[in-house]
């Protein structure tokens, strides 16, 4: 089960939609044209359809598995008190003093430019559960990194 926001649910449906309904038609009707110029077995403009065809169908597959096992997250029902999924929390890196405020998503949500970390990266793990004033101590591929959690939001 993939627990995830409202708008995240409407973004993949969306995605789902586009794919479908634009992208996947697009490409049959490029087969179709390779198809129409001749022999398939030297028709690189055919291969490659297919090839585009096969990426947008396991695409298109994986993202309805996405949708079939999620479930949206009712916000009026979370709290405040300890950080978890949709949570907005800041955070001090105690090495530098520098401060960076995250939200916790579903792994499907997560973008870095928005600020955005997935629920099953190491620092959204070690975060999880943890209060106001916590010191959190993470492992990342760099080595340990320790954050002090400054406020938790929704």
């Amino acid at each position: 089960m993939e627990y995830m926001s409202q708008e995240g649910y409407d973004k993949l449906v969306a995605e789902l939609h586009q794919l479908e309904s634009v992208e996947l038609p697009q490409v049959r009707e490029a087969i179709a044209e390779a198809r129409d110029k001749g022999d398939l077995s030297e028709n690189f403009e055919y291969h490659a359809a297919k090839r585009e065809q096969g990426r947008l169908l396991s695409r298109i597959r994986f993202k309805q598995r996405v949708l079939e096992h999620a479930r949206v997250i009712d916000t009026s029902r979370l709290g405040a008190e300890t950080v978890g999924l949709l949570t907005k929390v800041e955070i001090t890196n105690l090495a530098n003093n520098s401060r960076m405020t995250y939200t916790i998503v579903s792994p499907h949500e997560a973008n870095i430019q928005e600020r955005k970390i997935s629920i099953k990266s190491p620092i959204a793990q070690a975060l999880t559960g943890r209060k106001v004033g916590d010191i959190v101590e993470v492992r990342v591929p760099a080595g340990i990194l320790r954050f002090r959690i400054e406020s938790i939001a929704l």
